[in-house]
């Protein structure tokens, strides 16, 4: 008959399964020490890079977007930061007035696309409204990105939708799309026809005509479609945010 183990034996284990957790604590808590000064040491010679690069940072936008990820890696948000050093590096002056510009071409073209532009074409606009005088930094599409990013805090009014492919829409009117209003952006841009029909997604989407014309007809009534009935199968439904025209529209 197996003997069960006595009361000494019992004790003896949980004081060893004690010594075992204290000792992992212990390795744990040397380890996050170890890194905290790893990331401490980190962050002090990021500073010292970005003062030392501060005008590359500024003007290069492939330097800047590096920069950027650097950044990224240790958790520092050089643009959220008001205070302290990175205030006084001026990164984040950088995309707040890009900030501002984004907000004046978004309304100036509100009339023409309902509120929804390509990244490509505000960039485009940007460019011309800037000038190419070398004190205007050069712009890429991810600093659009972080720019319109920031300007999230007035509320929904700005927001970024992906249309697939590494393409974006900017969208500058309160209220956010729903999911077959993306959908239906998507398949747009996919095309490449700057427009669809009920057939379209009814086909490609697996759509019924219901889901199809609802979300059209409420994409029309937020002027971010226009109706064409000149096709004599069907009426196509046309994105001006997505004309190739609208680029170079004075």
């Amino acid at each position: 008959m197996r003997r069960r183990a006595g009361v000494g034996a019992i004790q003896k284990q949980r004081l060893e399964q004690e010594k075992y957790r204290e000792k992992g604590s212990e390795i744990q808590e040397n380890q996050f020490q170890q890194m905290s000064k790893q990331l401490e040491v980190f962050r002090d010679n990021l500073e010292e890079f970005a003062t030392k690069h501060k005008s590359e940072i500024k003007k290069n936008a492939q330097f800047r977007r590096q920069f950027q990820e650097m950044c990224a890696a240790i958790g520092v948000d050089p643009l959220a930061s008001g205070k302290g050093f990175w205030s006084v590096l001026g990164i984040g002056d950088f995309y707040y007035e890009l900030g501002v510009q984004i907000v004046e071409v978004c309304l100036a073209t509100n009339y023409k696309n309902g509120g929804l532009i390509t990244l490509e074409e505000l960039r485009t606009r940007l460019i011309a409204a800037r000038g190419k005088a070398k004190k205007h930094q050069e712009i890429t599409n991810e600093d659009l990105l972080a720019a319109v990013k920031k300007l999230r805090i007035f509320g929904n009014g700005f927001t970024v939708v992906p249309i697939g492919k590494g393409k974006w829409l900017v969208q500058s009117v309160p209220g956010e799309l729903n999911l077959d209003q993306t959908l239906v952006l998507q398949k747009a841009s996919s095309l490449g026809t700057a427009w669809v029909s009920t057939s379209i997604l009814t086909q490609d989407l697996s759509w019924n005509d219901t889901r199809a014309e609802n979300a059209l007809n409420h994409m029309v009534k937020e002027g971010l479609a226009w109706v064409d009935n000149q096709d004599p199968k069907e009426t196509l439904y046309w994105f001006p945010s997505m004309f190739a025209e609208c680029v170079s529209a004075s």
